[in-house]
């Protein structure tokens, strides 16, 4: 879909303050990595994930959310009196009723008139709720939208350490599906989409392309609540269907945008990790050179992922006033949501 009365008009994030290197954690892990007889950095060396982070115990998603849209809202000239809709798109929430979004809008003080709700869809919950957003303001519908997340990694590597190192059943074997808990990292990201002219910042944004792929959704799979999280994932399939899925959506975004592969000036990707990114970069015959990643330091922040690693390449000057951005997302389901932006 091709947009022109939507833009980014801000957007900001926040980090956690406690990290853990894959190395902490692989010590967290003795007595799995010596009943299995794994080699020390393996988890370095699979993912080239060196470190993520979390907050403390007890930290509840919608805080970490509510400190990033205060951010975001603050680099802006908008009123947060002019917000019409607000989507909390975490993956972590505080609760399963009522909408964590109804926290966020009490903390920040919404209109009473600003509509508010969750939108879950894993590590896309964002990248949807940013596309959801445009759609609304093209249409007229909205004229202003704030997009948030708070992801805490914290209770599912707590939850994941406790489960391999005291389960002896789960074998070298078995133990693969449980890799991809322990890239999980933690942020807060904030998106304020409005109508062009609402704001004289921001970021124009030029078309959409959203593609499915539902025979995949049992390639990954999670439950729990803040204190008890685990999730179960087939990496090595997931990590081919989502890659399949992102070529097919790319095709469709340069169809749509009249692009070639070389028409993009910088590319901004869901954070998996090392294997993701070089066959993503392959498969789609992307040049790696225009890419910004963050899953070093900070690993996949599941929904604020791909927000965070935009937030972090505009504060490095890595974008340019003029560039057009891909913004090329994924997510377990599988679903796959693209956005072309002029910077």
């Amino acid at each position: 879909m091709i947009f022109t009365k939507a833009k980014i008009a801000s957007l900001a994030h926040v980090l956690p303050p406690i990290l853990v290197s894959s190395e902490d954690l692989e010590t967290r892990l003795a007595p799995h990595y010596e009943r299995c007889k794994l080699p020390a950095g393996r988890l370095e060396l699979q993912t080239g994930i060196k470190q993520r982070g979390h907050w403390p115990v007890g930290t509840a998603p919608s805080l970490i959310a509510t400190e990033a849209a205060e951010k975001c809202l603050s680099k802006s000239s908008i009123a947060r009196d002019k917000i019409d809709l607000l989507i909390f798109a975490s993956v972590c929430r505080d609760f399963l009723e009522p909408a964590t979004a109804s926290v966020v809008h009490q903390k920040l003080g919404l209109s009473p008139h600003c509509q508010h709700y969750d939108l879950s869809q894993a590590c896309l919950g964002v990248m949807s709720g940013i596309d959801l957003a445009a759609k609304l303001i093209e249409s007229e519908q909205i004229n202003a939208a704030l997009i948030v997340s708070g992801e805490n990694s914290g209770p599912l590597i707590k939850q994941t350490v406790e489960l391999l190192n005291t389960n002896e059943k789960i074998d070298r074997k078995e133990s693969k599906k449980y890799v991809a808990n322990l890239t999980i990292g933690s942020a807060g990201v904030a998106v304020l989409v409005t109508k062009n002219g609402w704001a004289s910042e921001g970021h124009q944004i030029l078309a959409s392309s959203v593609m499915s792929d539902t025979s995949a959704n049992h390639l990954c799979q999670g439950s729990g609540d803040q204190s008890g999280l685990m999730m179960e994932t087939n990496s090595p399939e997931l990590l081919q269907a989502g890659v399949n899925l992102a070529y097919a959506n790319w095709q469709n975004l340069k169809s749509e945008m009249k692009w070639n592969n070389d028409s993009a000036d910088k590319y901004i990707t869901h954070q998996v990790g090392s294997a993701h990114r070089e066959l993503l970069y392959k498969s789609c015959e992307l040049n790696l050179a225009k890419d910004f990643s963050s899953f070093e330091q900070w690993g996949n922040t599941g929904s604020a992922a791909l927000p965070l690693t935009l937030s972090l390449a505009s504060e490095a000057k890595f974008l340019k006033k003029g560039d057009t951005v891909a913004m090329l997302g994924i997510g377990s389901g599988i679903s796959s949501v693209m956005l072309g932006v002029e910077w």
